[in-house]
């Protein structure tokens, strides 16, 4: 089958590999229609990660099961499926608790002492390959496969962002324990952040603040309501005050990570948490979504080498903040999702920019990476030539 490959710090390329094939008695095979290139998917494309050459990447991913293991019971040949990016067990203690991103069961405990959770073609979270590829084995598939209704082709790229982003930027809003009426500032207009933008306005927030330096994913960020803030314009706590009575949000989400960058470009990793800090209300909540990392040895900021960064604990106290963090955990949330986007209540492709073929995608790497105007989002189709 074709797959893209990781080869070293911005080398990828579509190889011939062996076939996915079903391993355990519990696997299924799917043949890969949509797969999404993810803004993390870059901390691996540009080697700030320790993924292992000759990875298959890919944890965003819709098909059609073409294979099925003797003792899977209820998917069947044929039938239409999106994966969470994370793959769970289903009877681990913290699956049981619906914590499927920090899976004991497939977790790869070499990684790190106490390390939970396992995901598709991603570091340091198990031996899974990803699915920017022909075919995908699915592991334990009646829980990690989510049947799609009869419209599953005709909304494919809307379904396809329940594997990620949609959850994700829906986990972000429950972090920060956004309730309806309140206003929430949300850090990166990336496809995440505007998941979360979209979550925001079901869930009825009253103001919804996007910060982002881009202006094409600014007009995204309007196009779903929000009221948009650009980081070149000026110091945001005292913005955001402006807007909220002198207060600050009530609550604030973190979508962008580690590799967060100030208004001339530079890397500056503490900067998005600490003006969280400062443009959240006293007493209001942070949910923290975007990828942080143990160790990033390719930084130049010393403390971010060791995975750590100088933050404003001080004022974080002070003001009697709370904090929620972690990837989110899909099974928790794509069911209902998949509801909302079946009865017409959320269209999540509104910030896909390009369709392309998987033979393509080294190209789009490079541009999604370089962060492009107009590259706000990017599907793949395999089986597209």
């Amino acid at each position: 089958m074709k797959a893209l490959v990781y080869h070293g710090p911005k080398k990828v390329s579509v190889d011939s590999v062996p076939d996915a094939k079903l391993e355990k008695l519990t696997d299924v095979v799917i043949q890969l229609t949509t797969t999404n290139i993810c803004g993390s998917d870059l901390h691996m494309y540009e080697g700030r990660t320790d993924v292992e050459k000759g990875k298959i990447l890919g944890h965003e991913n819709l098909g059609t099961v073409v294979e099925v293991g003797k003792a899977v019971d209820v998917v069947k040949k044929g039938d239409k499926v999106v994966l969470p990016f994370n793959i769970g067990c289903g009877f681990c203690a913290n699956c049981e608790r619906g914590l499927t991103g920090y899976c004991l069961t497939c977790a790869d405990p070499s990684v790190m002492p106490g390390m939970a959770g396992a995901a598709y073609g991603f570091a340091g979270m198990g031996p899974y390959s990803g699915g920017q590829a022909e075919l995908l084995r699915v592991p334990y598939a009646d829980f990690n496969c989510l049947r799609l209704p009869d419209d599953a082709e005709k909304k494919e790229k809307d379904y396809v962002m329940l594997s990620d982003i949609f959850p994700t930027g829906w986990h972000a809003t429950r972090l920060a324990g956004l309730q309806p009426g309140q206003s929430i500032i949300i850090y990166g207009a990336g496809p995440v952040g505007l998941m979360a933008a979209l979550s925001a306005s079901i869930q009825g927030a009253s103001q919804i603040f996007v910060v982002d330096g881009g202006s094409d994913r600014l007009k995204l960020a309007e196009k779903l309501g929000a009221t948009t803030i650009n980081t070149k314009d000026g110091e945001i706590g005292d913005q955001i005050r402006e807007l909220t009575n002198g207060l600050g949000a009530d609550c604030g989400a973190e979508c962008i990570g580690y590799q967060c960058h100030n208004s001339a470009g530079k890397e500056v990793p503490n900067l998005v948490m600490n003006s969280l800090v400062d443009s959240v209300k006293a007493t209001g909540i942070i949910g923290v979504i975007g990828v942080f990392i143990p160790q990033d040895p390719g930084a130049e900021d010393k403390l971010a080498k060791k995975g750590q960064i100088a933050f404003d604990f001080g004022k974080f106290w002070f003001k009697g903040q709370k904090m929620g963090t972690g990837q989110c955990n899909v099974k928790a949330y794509n069911r209902r999702l998949m509801d909302l986007i079946h009865h017409g209540k959320a269209k999540p492709s509104i910030i896909v920019s390009h369709e392309l073929a998987l033979d393509e995608a080294p190209d789009a790497y490079k541009h999604f990476d370089n962060r492009d105007e107009g590259w706000t989002k990017v599907i793949l189709h395999p089986h597209t030539h």
